[in-house]
């Protein structure tokens, strides 16, 4: 259902930023939520043990005050992601750069109209009725407010769905008259005293103010046109809440206590750029089913694990794969193709369109232009947040390949190292010059070499030394600051 991308965009673009404002208070917005350690720990406490209400169907609404009782500091961030450069080539009409590209936890909603009803009924059932029962009144105006308005819902939901169907009856009834010669004129409902028409009048102006906003809200998320058809969308999400307020009115009524209301969580499909939402399957799998390796030497590699190595890594140092079966089951892994490379034939006017850093923060190498996107080669699975951030780094589209593993890191220190040491190709290739190696002893020593270069980040998150997120925050700083 579209009509999600409609309430969401004003309710975070405005009635959230304003609860904070003034009440100090912020709802959780779900899956998009952090906690401090503070935080976790006093709710495993009033929980005694368990962080999140069982019985509760909207527990993220329920936790946003029960922090709040306990006094705790909550924000509603937005942060969006903008090259500053370009923000003002990139502004449309109603609509910012900066608004647009807000960093946010996307999540494909319920698109049919009984799953939106059956999520929207849960909603209502939590915030109103559960929501009722367990938060009280409280002696702040303000935040009395707040929760006059989000358990209003019970009623304005009925009432603005009537409202709806009288309106569609009062604008047949004038297309009627207008249209038909004969047509019978009925009894106008606006022809009565003044002060009755002034209420309309008003009513009808705050209706406006309220479908302007939407219209604002909404196209400065997705653009104009979504922005007018959300005027459109009024009347299918009227019917959706409608009937996910007899749903939720229903349920409510069954089971006598809204706290006994069963649990019926909607289903989400997650956003994937390959469209596969399924997780990763493992890599030992991969192998077995392959006939790689046996189910014996699979236990022995992961009993004997090269220490500071990962699976692959540690099962090709130990010689149970080769480095080209090892990247094929990478790739199979991720979906994507593999090659083999030899850094040191890729064109420098290449290089250059990688700047180095960026090189060196995602381990990629540019490997060739292929219809204005640039293929580059990794010795890793790239996910789909990172592959984002280097298109956008580049300046154009961005494929990723699977290579051999050591040809990365080899070539990372070929074309961008800060400190170039030793060229070891350098040393094989003046050794057969010199006649102390045939090309054939110097290909092989090569193709033993290669296989057995890691990368030292993967070293230390593999020992546990430090994380993944940890190094990618200590790069970020190293590219804005001045440090070479």
């Amino acid at each position: 259902s579209m009509t999600y991308i409609d309430e969401f965009s004003e309710l975070h673009g405005k009635d959230v930023p304003v609860r904070e404002a003034l009440a100090g208070q912020v709802p959780s917005a779900g899956v998009g939520t952090c906690f401090s350690r503070r935080a976790v720990t006093a709710l495993l406490a009033d929980g005694d043990g368990i962080a999140f209400d069982v019985q509760s169907l909207t527990e993220d609404y329920d936790i946003g005050f029960r922090l709040k009782e306990k006094g705790m500091t909550e924000i509603f961030v937005r942060f969006p992601v903008v090259d500053e450069a370009k923000e003002r080539e990139q502004r449309k009409f109603l609509q910012h750069a900066r608004t647009s590209n807000m960093i946010c936890v996307r999540e494909y909603f319920p698109d049919t109209f009984s799953t939106a009803v059956r999520q929207k009924s849960r909603w209502i059932i939590g915030i109103v009725f559960q929501g009722f029962k367990t938060h009280k009144w409280t002696s702040s105006l303000t935040l009395n407010y707040f929760l006059w308005r989000d358990r209003k819902g019970a009623i304005s939901n009925f009432v603005s769905f009537l409202a709806m169907l009288v309106m569609i009856q009062l604008l047949l009834l004038l297309a009627y008259e207008s249209l038909w010669p004969d047509a019978w004129h009925f009894l106008s409902i606006f022809s009565g005293s003044a002060w009755l028409m002034t209420l309309l009048w008003l009513n009808f102006g705050l209706m406006v103010n309220r479908i302007v906003q939407r219209v604002i809200f909404v196209t400065g998320y997705y653009g104009l046109t979504q922005g007018l058809l959300s005027v459109l969308r009024l009347f299918w999400g009227n019917l959706i809440n409608f009937m996910a307020n007899w749903r939720a009115l229903k349920q409510v009524l069954q089971h006598g206590d809204p706290r006994r209301v069963a649990w019926d969580k909607t289903t989400h499909d997650f956003p994937s750029v390959t469209g596969d939402t399924r997780s990763l399957r493992p890599l030992g799998q991969i192998l077995l089913e392959n006939q790689v390796i046996t189910e014996e030497q699979l236990d022995t590699a992961l009993r004997n694990r090269v220490e500071g190595l990962r699976l692959g890594g540690s099962m090709l140092m130990q010689g149970l794969i080769s480095a080209e079966q090892l990247a094929q089951a990478l790739a199979e892994q991720n979906g994507v193709a593999w090659e083999s490379i030899d850094a040191w034939q890729i064109p420098s006017s290449l290089i250059a369109e990688m700047p180095a850093s960026v090189a060196l923060h995602y381990a990629v190498l540019p490997l060739r232009l292929e219809n204005d996107e640039l293929i580059v080669g990794s010795e890793d699975g790239i996910d789909p947040v990172s592959l984002a951030a280097l298109t956008r780094k580049v300046g154009r589209k961005v494929r990723y390949v699977i290579v051999l593993r050591g040809q990365i890191v080899t070539g990372l220190r070929h074309w961008y190292a800060r400190r170039r040491g030793h060229d070891p190709r350098a040393m094989l290739y003046n050794a057969v010059q010199h006649q102390w190696l045939t090309e054939q002893q110097a290909g092989e020593i090569w193709r033993q070499y290669v296989p057995h270069q890691f990368l030292f980040a993967e070293i230390l998150t593999t020992l546990g030394h430090i994380n993944r997120s940890a190094i990618n925050v200590l790069l970020l700083r190293h590219e804005r600051s001045s440090l070479p």
